[in-house]
């Protein structure tokens, strides 16, 4: 295992976001979800192949000429056609892929691992002769013999691609697979690894973390990580997990963005965002448990481990429900201005307690409970004496 170095996110939103069940997406808000990546500050933004529709092809043009930081790039199969097509949309590279599985070459496209090479060298002579960034994919990678995919990754390699992707298309893989092939691949060429890794088994994120590990240079993210199926690593994910590894890996985004980035998608295509969503979940910095608030009060780090500000999220404690305990109510009571004493302060947390056990205690009514264990104030003692 290699140490843990940066890598550069390739946002696929534009382009595996569009394969969700519920994207449509106009070419309004493609401008908007790219412009609003790159204020983030993705690397790169993959779109759909211009092949795929007349509005794709006018899209990708119109996007690949806004003055962007992100370098954008056109997801193509490995034909000629395709490839020219992108070519004259003005992108910066293009991804291909070729479905290099025995299920994809029996299935699929039907042709063998020369027929695999002989069609991808004539995708990428092109390109390259356009000065084009150009990454080779072999997709379904993990269902594919390690020798037939170290066969066609030593080819492309040998012919000077900038990176070649390893797809997990079908999420079947576990973090220990990926850091085996990663590091087999790693071996073998000398340009740099994309990994591509679908959530089908619910190890997208830490597919990810493993394929960097054993030296991958680049991620694929999407916003919320749609896609096809149940999607692929989370932007959010693996901006948490990189963050939790060293908070400079992550230092060169806007992470305060990326709330608004997950709201904007997740209004667009019609979701709510998860509430187990790294980083932008709306309970992501919520505490509840007696023994948690009254930790997180004194001390943040005991029970959460990323600062909600460097999120641009707010840190929240709940109080009115049967879990709650006397530190998170006492804190609440000095922010009302009110001072109870300790034995008031257990039997008004005891209260609150048989109170919801029925239903948790709104504001109101969790204010007013403490309002009446609070000891008098010094000017209501005054107004008592002269009565």
């Amino acid at each position: 295992m290699r140490p843990i170095h940066p890598v550069q996110i390739v946002d696929s939103t534009l382009r595996e976001g569009e394969q969700f069940a519920g994207a449509q997406f106009r070419s309004a808000d493609r401008r908007a979800i790219a412009e609003a990546l790159d204020a983030f500050g993705v690397d790169y933004l993959e779109l759909t192949s211009p092949a795929a529709s007349p509005q794709s092809a006018a899209d990708l043009r119109l996007i690949a000429a806004l003055p962007l930081r992100a370098r954008v790039l056109a997801h193509t199969r490995c034909t000629l056609a395709d490839v020219q097509l992108a070519a004259e949309c003005g992108v910066a590279g293009v991804n291909l892929l070729f479905g290099t599985s025995p299920y994809l070459r029996t299935y699929s496209h039907g042709r063998g691992l020369a027929a695999i090479i002989a069609e991808a060298t004539q995708a990428i002579r092109f390109l390259q002769q356009r000065g084009l960034e150009v990454r080779f994919s072999c997709e379904d990678a993990f269902r594919t013999p390690l020798a037939d995919l170290l066969t066609v990754y030593r080819a492309v390699a040998a012919l000077g691609v900038q990176r070649v992707g390893i797809a997990d298309t079908v999420g079947i893989a576990t973090p220990w697979q990926v850091a085996d092939v990663v590091g087999a691949v790693r071996a073998a060429v000398g340009c740099d690894i994309e990994f591509h890794g679908h959530n089908d088994g619910g190890c997208a994120i830490a597919n990810a973390y493993a394929a960097i590990l054993a030296g991958a240079t680049h991620i694929d993210t999407t916003v919320l990580g749609i896609g096809e199926r149940n999607g692929i690593t989370a932007l959010s994910g693996l901006i948490a997990r990189l963050y939790l590894t060293d908070p400079t890996l992550v230092a060169r985004y806007r992470l305060p963005l990326l709330p608004a980035l997950d709201a904007q998608v997740a209004a667009l295509v019609g979701v709510a965002i998860p509430f187990n969503s790294c980083i932008t979940g709306a309970t992501a910095f919520t505490h509840k448990a007696g023994l948690h608030t009254s930790a997180v009060l004194r001390e943040p780090r005991t029970y959460e481990v990323l600062d909600p500000g460097v999120f641009g999220r707010d840190r929240a404690v709940l109080i009115g429900h049967r879990l709650t305990g006397r530190h998170a109510l006492a804190r609440r009571a000095g922010d009302l201005g009110l001072h109870l004493s300790e034995p008031a302060l257990r039997t008004a947390t005891a209260r609150v307690k048989a109170l919801a056990d029925d239903a948790p205690l709104t504001q109101a009514q969790l204010d007013g409970l403490l309002r009446e264990h609070a000891a008098p104030t010094n000017a209501e003692c005054g107004v008592r004496s002269a009565e």
